[in-house]
């Protein structure tokens, strides 16, 4: 195998040296400042000279956050000055309104419901300080909502809220990570691993400013945005939210992105600004193998000096608000135990109000309370005294306040406690003009259909966001007269190229009709060569390459968020996730007519094979609705400017289960660090690399080693919130025995049983199955290639697990069996298990799966979890999987009462 040659980026020695050091943009280290307390540093020994890092306003270029050659370490969290400073006529202010409250009326302040589950009546009766849309969620469940409906129930909420004894505004809350992406008709940008790409920190000022003026359009006053994760495993799911695996660029554009957000003024936020969220804090980015809401285990080092950047440059910036992240922060073996974040007080209050000096907004993620050791979703004394400001809870709102407020008179939260959090709220409300400001409706820039698009904008951040990976004989550009057949699935989706959260959570279930003012990049290459010059086969069927001057493969990943998107145990490897787009690239590679690539995706991956069969490559990650910016490229025109400028922000593999894979820095790199193409790196125009014939060795199913007959030890996933390759959820019965499988909206029905999405632990991660009693029926998850050797899982002691609710008790005999490739096949007794959970109430199951043996052939496992019963019975099923271990566990059943 040959060697890659990288052209442009600095040699191997020259950049490990310039990432070698990690710290703040240049500020002096000093005495804590008055007020702060003066605690020795990470690692130093009792009697050293209390010192603390202070951290300002970074180093500019042409106006905007330069982004360092090199950072070195910091000893301990900085205090941070923020470029809002407090004042004393809005304190006063404050502490008036606070003093002439009630409990409820606080605690209703610090409530955060969904707009689907509450009514403007609602708020006025519970004093609500504010409200949130998810993603997916619209005024009226109208997909296709105009900016007039949702400014009618904004102006709703708000006329509710300033009706009360207080008269304290409400404010509302949205998930807008790359425009305002639950907006039918805005303009969206690339996700933020394209913009990483760009290292253009006065692009993100203007990304920042357009999107606060979309938000405004559509009568919101708070941003859940920007995502701050320094991403160091690319199996995450949410990798796309992260600008770099390089904390020194998610350090400028942390403070560029809240600059152009909030947009200046006296109080530190313009009338066209919008609130902004630093999120999600602290370590989201570095959980084991990428799980979602997983543990991270830095040392408190490595959480300073790496995930902790992003947030210096927001809160510097003045960040008004600070979302608490879902992951733990635990490592025993360095003496930390702070498990949830959320209900971590070190984090939240020790380091971020106290060393950091955040006077701002600490808001909960949805339901992230409810993951604290010992609460649930509406009752978390822990997560209040921990420093949590705001709660988001969806749902289970009014139980929150009911409970709260209990609480507060039992004395399990202080009092003080709630003044701080309503306190600090009414201090944000005041610095972003809300008490003074008049109706959503009537504010600058609402109703704007003009605010709501930027394509312009978009369009040059598609161009600077791309990377060139390959390009033997200087394929591109493509000469303006040059004839392409285009072809691949996300040529003309414009789902597949704006990604998750972009109208659905998900991002799935959106058509072309669902983007009005978009353009596909099949679009885009028909502006800029002409329709007559493009031809469009999706599959590449029918059609004789050798006919174009060109081919154009547009192929990648699909749309994913949070949960759905992790990889888990298995590989990085393209072909294995995709196998229709290698199938689709053997059809029109090797027939003499060049193959340019287009790689849309939210992550590096593993494409060797790709590479092998293209001629050119360019990673267009997710551009968002102006695809024309990647056409703009691929044809020299008037809008290819330089051309690609864009370079690689994160390392990419060398090898299907090279992950994590981030250059050595400081303990958090990883030794032998051996990408395919390193951080850093980007061809121009004229350049071809030097990219040979690559190895195509794959691991199979996955990276983990989770089969044959030695010992397993790393977790089968099964489904955790989505179906896990290679397995597939089905139900079936009388009506199709041989099963249906239940479709990627979580829903499949039969005349005995139904299935629709639920949550259980986290939002939609589980699959709700009720049995009418009509007929014998059941719910499974099967791999439809047939079996695995799964005796390693014996050998390991492992149980079958998964997270259940009941919502009614089986009426009839139930049971819980793993198939062999049917007829082979054990059981086990649940009916009594399931009638003894208690209802309503989320519960684990552990099941050895040495209860499956002797009749279960281990060597073959087809179908790892089913349930079956010929009553009625209704239940919530999700992260099911095989652990080894577990059946130690002192929680795990007895075999014996399995009966």
């Amino acid at each position: 195998m040959r060697r890659l040659i990288t052209p442009r980026p600095p040699g191997r020695r020259r950049l490990l040296s310039a990432l070698a050091s990690l710290a703040l943009l240049p500020g002096a280290v000093a005495a804590a400042p008055p007020g702060e307390p003066q605690g020795r540093p990470p690692g130093k020994p009792p009697g050293s000279p209390a010192v603390r890092p202070v951290v300002g306003k970074p180093d500019m270029d042409h106006g905007c956050a330069r982004i360092e050659k090199r950072l070195p370490a910091l000893p301990d969290w900085p205090a941070v000055t923020s470029e809002i400073k407090r004042n004393p006529a809005d304190e006063k202010r404050v502490a008036k309104i606070v003093a002439g409250m009630t409990l409820a009326e606080k605690v209703g302040q610090m409530t955060q419901p969904e707009i689907s589950a509450i009514t403007p009546e609602e708020v006025a009766q519970y004093g609500i300080g504010s409200v949130l849309n998810g993603g997916g969620s619209w005024p009226g469940r109208d997909k296709h909502a105009a900016p007039g409906d949702w400014l009618a129930l904004a102006d709703a909420y708000w006329q509710a809220s300033v009706n009360t004894r207080t008269k304290i505004p409400v404010i509302w809350g949205i998930d807008a990570v790359h425009g305002n992406n639950n907006v039918f008709g805005a303009t969206l940008f690339p996700h933020n691993i394209g913009l990483g790409a760009a290292h253009d920190p006065c692009l993100l000022r203007d990304i920042g400013a357009a999107t606060a003026a979309q938000i405004r359009a559509t009568g919101q006053d708070w941003a859940f945005a920007p995502t701050l994760a320094v991403v160091r495993d690319d199996r995450w799911g949410r990798t796309y939210e992260g600008y770099s695996e390089d904390p020194r660029i998610t350090r400028a554009y942390g403070y560029e992105v809240v600059r152009g957000l909030q947009g200046g003024g006296p109080r530190g936020l313009g009338d066209r600004g919008v609130i902004a969220t630093a999120k999600h804090f602290i370590g989201d980015g570095g959980t084991l193998k990428g799980q979602d809401q997983g543990v991270n285990p830095s040392s408190e080092a490595d959480m300073v000096n790496i995930h902790g950047q992003g947030y210096y440059g927001a809160l510097a910036a003045g960040a008004q608000t600070v979302m608490a992240s879902f992951n733990s922060w635990t490592n025993e073996e360095l003496g930390i135990t702070e498990g949830k974040v959320h209900g971590s007080e070190k984090l939240l209050t020790e380091v971020l109000k106290r060393k950091m000096g955040f006077d701002g907004v600490v808001v909960s993620d949805w339901n992230g309370i409810g993951q604290v050791a010992g609460c649930t979703n509406s009752n978390c004394a822990r997560a209040i005294n921990a420093g949590i400001d705001v709660v988001m809870v969806p749902n289970d709102w009014k139980a929150f306040i009911s409970t709260t407020i209990a609480q507060v008179e039992a004395e399990e939260i202080p009092r003080s406690r709630i003044d701080d959090a309503v306190t600090r709220i009414l201090r944000v409300k005041l610095r972003a003009g809300v008490f003074d400001a008049p109706k959503p409706s009537a504010r600058p820039g609402a109703g704007s259909a003009k605010a709501l698009e930027a394509r312009a904008l978009a369009r040059k951040a598609v161009r600077e966001s791309q990377v060139l990976l390959k390009n033997n004989r200087k394929v591109l550009p493509l000469s303006p007269r040059s004839k392409v057949l285009v072809v691949g699935k996300s040529a003309d989706s414009m789902q597949n190229q704006t990604g998750g959260w972009t109208l659905s959570w998900q991002g799935t279930g959106n058509t072309n009709a669902d983007f009005p003012n978009g353009t596909t990049i099949l679009g885009g290459l028909r502006e800029v060569l002409g329709a007559d010059h493009v031809t469009f086969s999706e599959t590449a069927d029918g059609v004789d390459p050798g006919a174009y001057d060109a081919v154009i493969a547009v192929i990648g990943e699909t749309p994913y968020a949070e949960g759905v998107g992790d990889l888990g145990r298995r590989s990085l490897e393209a072909a294995a996730l995709y196998p229709g787009d290698l199938a689709m690239l053997d059809k029109v590679s090797g027939k003499g007519t060049p193959v340019v690539t287009v790689y849309v995706t939210g992550r590096p991956l593993h494409v060797n094979k790709e590479l092998n069969r293209s001629d050119a490559f360019v990673v267009a990650w997710l551009p968002g609705t102006e695809g024309g910016g990647v056409a703009d490229l691929l044809v020299r025109s008037r809008d290819s400017g330089p051309g690609y400028t864009g370079t690689l922000s994160y390392s990419w593999p060398r090898s299907a289960c090279q992950s994590p894979l981030n250059p050595p820095s400081q303990k958090q790199g990883e030794e032998g660090y051996d990408p395919l193409f390193p951080l850093g790196y980007g061809l121009r125009y004229g350049q071809t690399g030097s990219v040979g014939t690559l190895d195509e060795t794959s691991p199979g199913s996955g990276c983990s080693g989770t089969g044959g007959g030695g010992t397993a030890t790393e977790d089968l996933e099964v489904y955790n919130r989505q179906d896990v390759a290679p397995y597939k959820s089905y139900i079936g019965s009388a009506e199709n025995w041989g099963g249906t499988e239940i479709g990627v909206d979580g829903e499949a029905a039969h005349a005995e049983i139904a299935v629709v999405p639920s949550d259980v632990t986290v939002q939609g991660d589980g699959l709700k199955a009720t049995w009418n009693g009509a007929g014998a029926a059941q719910l499974y998850m099967q791999d439809p290639a047939g079996g695995s050797d799964l005796r390693g899982y014996l050998n390991a002691d492992a149980a079958l697990v998964f997270d259940t609710i009941v919502h009614q008790p089986p009426a009839a005999r139930t049971v819980i069996s793993a198939h062999c490739v049917y007829p082979c096949f054990a059981e086990v007794v649940a009916t009594s298990l399931f009638q003894n959970l208690p209802a309503g109430t989320k519960a684990t199951v552990k099941i050895p799966v040495s209860c499956f043996s002797p009749n279960l052939d281990f060597e073959n496992v087809n179908t790892p979890f089913l349930v079956y019963t010929d009553g009625a019975f209704s239940a919530s099923f999700a992260n099911v999987r095989w652990v080894p271990g577990a059946a130690g566990d002192a929680d795990a059943r007895s075999c014996a009462d399995l009966t």
